[in-house]
């Protein structure tokens, strides 16, 4: 998962725990330690090449700054809400008499995508604003249009300084050239 996408992830799981808060209560489904799990989870444990996942609940309390057992209360509410998933993993052992005993080793977590949490109305992304309520202006004519709006006014010294405004402009250059050779500047009679 690119870290992108696990910010937009992150952030969706504060607007789920918004969305669910109910009016005089401390925490909506995912709760305080769900959310401090979920952030360690993200932004301490999680390999965005690899995906790879796989802290102790010992690691993960440390990260969360919460006790062992509330960082097991927030897996619980994440695995309740459908945002994180995980397999227990366990390793083959042999006890002292040399019987074959499995040994629990670090569980191996998923994050799941919005998609799939229980109750949660993704509202998209915001829409950008137009450009001008962020005082974007729209283009100015080129300086060939603004030279033919001063002629339809009858302002032809305008017109020949306009075509000689901007200096990059051949075609406006050669417009005032030859205009000025045309006697232009002169008004009709």
């Amino acid at each position: 998962m690119p870290k992108k996408k696990a910010i937009k992830l992150w952030h969706k799981a504060r607007q789920f725990e918004r969305q669910t808060r109910q009016p005089g209560k401390q925490d909506g489904l995912l709760g305080r330690n769900g959310l401090l799990v979920l952030q360690a989870l993200i932004f301490d444990f999680l390999n965005y090449i690899s995906g790879r996942l796989d802290p102790s609940i010992k690691a993960i309390a440390r990260a969360a700054g919460v006790s062992e057992r509330s960082a097991q209360r927030g897996l619980a509410s994440l695995k309740h809400c459908g945002v994180l998933n995980w397999i227990r993993r366990a390793g083959e052992t042999r006890d002292e008499k040399g019987r074959f005993c499995l040994e629990q080793d670090t569980n191996a977590y998923g994050l799941l995508p919005p998609s799939q949490w229980h109750g949660f109305a993704d509202q998209g992304e915001a829409p950008a604003p137009h450009p001008s309520t962020w005082g974007a202006t729209p283009p100015l004519p080129s300086v060939v249009e603004q030279a033919h709006e001063e002629l339809r006014h009858d302002a032809r010294r305008t017109m020949l300084a306009v075509l000689e405004s901007d200096p990059r402009d051949e075609l406006a250059a050669a417009l005032a050239r030859l205009g000025r050779q045309l006697g232009v500047e002169a008004k009709p009679q």
